[in-house]
């Protein structure tokens, strides 16, 4: 089986299993960040949610674009999945994701070090992955890319 097949088979077979987490979880706190993912000359933005007490991957968006209307997706996405209504978001300075979530009624507050610092180790973990990833599959497409991603934050949580 070529590289072509085995990547249809592995997009499908994380398709079927839908693996981002869809627990429920009621959680006190949210660490939430985006960050640019280099994929050959392309660049992706990865929006993804962290549990900061257990370091679990909650929500992840890739998209190509860092739009508002992106931000604003990931976290109705993220608010359908779990009960993050009365969490306290961590959040960098970013401006667009504070704007985010203030427009779905959400509390946040900027925290460059503690709690929040977790989305960044996670964010590093991926970011070394994605790049041995794309260093081995160069010619990969983003739906690829992002199925991979969802199989990652999977295995991730069952490793935590």
């Amino acid at each position: 089986m070529g590289y072509r097949a085995v990547s249809i088979y592995c997009s499908q077979l994380v398709q079927k299993a839908d693996l981002q987490s869809t627990d429920g979880a009621d959680l006190e706190h949210v660490a939430v960040d985006e960050t640019v993912i280099q994929l050959n000359d392309e660049q992706f933005w990865l929006y993804a949610a962290v549990d900061p007490e257990t370091n679990r991957l909650l929500h992840m968006t890739f998209s190509p674009t860092r739009k508002q209307a992106i931000t604003e997706m990931f976290l109705a996405g993220l608010k359908e999945k779990h009960l993050v209504g009365d969490a306290l978001f961590l959040v960098d300075s970013a401006p667009w994701l504070q704007a985010a979530l203030h427009r779905h009624g959400l509390d946040y507050r900027y925290e460059k070090h503690g709690n929040w610092n977790s989305v960044e180790r996670v964010f590093q973990e991926l970011k070394y992955r994605t790049n041995q990833f794309s260093n081995c599959f160069s010619h990969a497409a983003a739906d690829t890319v992002e199925n991979w991603l969802r199989a990652f934050a999977f295995a991730w949580n069952q490793l935590i």
